[in-house]
């Protein structure tokens, strides 16, 4: 008997083994805030889509003095395999950075990441069985919906208004699924300076978010990166300050330092730190020693409050330059005024679809993010959100403008082909009385 060969993969034309891919590989899509990256670097090009810190604003000797003394005086730790939880020192640094926060914690209960992105997933990995529900703003940070989807989990978005989540449209959300049999995992929220809206959630429904999670026994992972970014009046404290058993939270170098470093954190109750340093050595065994030695040492040597305050003084003068800009050019518009961070959240005219538009807005040399970028449901085509953090603020001026002109054109176009309304006269008789039109 002859003996059969093993069958072959079944897959597509491009790609022969499409049919062995796992089946959670379906929620890994191309961000769209990525697929702009390659048109947005283009020089002659005004990018307003990505949120690229202004890492120029930090002075090179900083960091590179932080790099010598790494390698110098530490080189048999910045070189070598380290812990999975991350070096013990930055860990306490990472507390001082917290504390203007209003956080307080121990050095224990931190887990050093690869950038808080990683972080993520080390939640996702950790919670989400496929169909899990993960309550998030809507909209709210595309990678995290990417990252969500891709371990199968189900974005299911919350309303978020001028002041942050709605604490009514949560309350109501959980009703709704509960009663469809549905597990909730956890709240995702970015509550101080939004992405992708600028919104900040105020003290008072940051408090009564977490009652209702506490209420509900839902997890909330908190995502700060932007905190420390304010331009006049810092924003209320971490939800992570008020409450230690309910929350995970996740900060990172990134906006404060440099994202190229790729350093990030998280900070859990102590099983789940447990777990998370688990699935981090599984994941990439131990987050750079050398980046974290790096860190340690420029914020060891470096004024790094100070620091962080020219980077507010750059990000506020780009703030104001973009809100002036739609002021002039589009002033028949709204959008979201941010108190900090990088973005604001542009809303367009009736009947105009930011992702339509988008390649129209490359013609005029000008890009941005389409708000369906930042919902799972399809959601967000009459908004954008603009970023301001990395051109400068002529350069930011001039993208508003070329911006106006695309949606002046887009709006023309739509008002060109709008169908012409009917008015369709009663049906009178001899009498003028009105009667009931025939039915032919």
């Amino acid at each position: 008997m002859t003996e059969r060969s093993p069958r072959a993969p079944q897959g597509t034309n491009l790609d022969p083994w499409y049919g062995s891919y796992a089946a959670r590989t379906a929620g890994l899509a191309a961000s769209e805030v990525r697929a702009l990256f390659a048109v947005a670097s283009r020089p002659e090009v005004v990018s307003l889509a990505g949120g690229m810190p202004f890492v120029s604003a930090l002075p090179p000797e900083l960091l590179a003095d932080a790099a010598l003394r790494a390698v110098r005086d530490h080189a048999g730790y910045a070189l070598q395999y380290g812990s999975g939880q991350g070096m013990p020192r930055l860990r306490e640094q990472i507390l001082d950075v917290m504390a203007l926060e209003g956080i307080r914690a121990s050095a224990d209960d931190v887990v050093v990441t690869t950038g808080s992105q990683h972080a993520l997933e080390l939640v996702a990995k950790l919670f989400l069985d496929p169909g899990d529900v993960v309550l998030a703003e809507g909209p709210s940070y595309v990678t995290a919906i990417t990252v969500f989807t891709s371990f199968q989990g189900d974005v299911q978005h919350v309303a978020v208004d001028e002041e942050g989540l709605v604490p009514q449209a949560l309350r109501e959300a959980i009703a709704s699924l509960r009663m469809a049999g549905r597990t909730i995992k956890f709240l995702y929220t970015v509550p101080s300076f939004h992405n992708p809206m600028g919104v900040t959630l105020d003290w008072r429904r940051r408090m009564e978010i977490l009652e209702i999670c506490r209420d509900n026994g839902i997890l909330v992972v908190e995502d700060n990166p932007y905190g420390l970014l304010y331009f006049d009046q810092p924003p209320p404290q971490a939800m992570r300050s008020a409450e230690e058993d309910g929350i995970i939270y996740l900060g990172t170098f990134s906006k404060t330092l440099a994202p190229g470093l790729r350093v990030g954190w998280a900070v859990a109750p102590h099983a789940i730190r447990e777990k998370l340093v688990l699935a981090n050595e599984a994941a990439v065994l131990s987050p750079s020693s050398f980046s974290q030695t790096v860190i340690s040492e420029y914020l060891d040597a470096a004024d790094w409050r100070a620091q962080i305050d020219t980077f507010r003084g750059v990000y506020r003068e780009r703030r104001d330059a973009m809100l002036a800009g739609l002021r002039e050019h589009l002033p028949g518009l709204t959008w979201t005024v941010p108190a900090g961070g990088f973005y604001v959240w542009l809303t367009l005219p009736e009947r105009l679809d930011s992702k339509a538009m988008l390649p129209r807005a490359v013609t005029e040399l000008v890009a941005y993010t389409p708000g369906t970028a930042f919902f799972a449901d399809g959601g967000g085509r009459q908004a954008m959100r603009l970023s301001f953090c990395y051109p400068s603020p002529d350069f930011i001026r001039e993208g508003i403008r070329r911006l106006a002109t695309v949606i002046h054109g887009e709006s023309a176009l739509v008002e060109e082909f709008r169908p012409a309304r009917r008015t369709i006269a009663p049906n009178r008789g001899a009498l003028g009385s009105v009667l009931p039109p025939s039915v032919g």
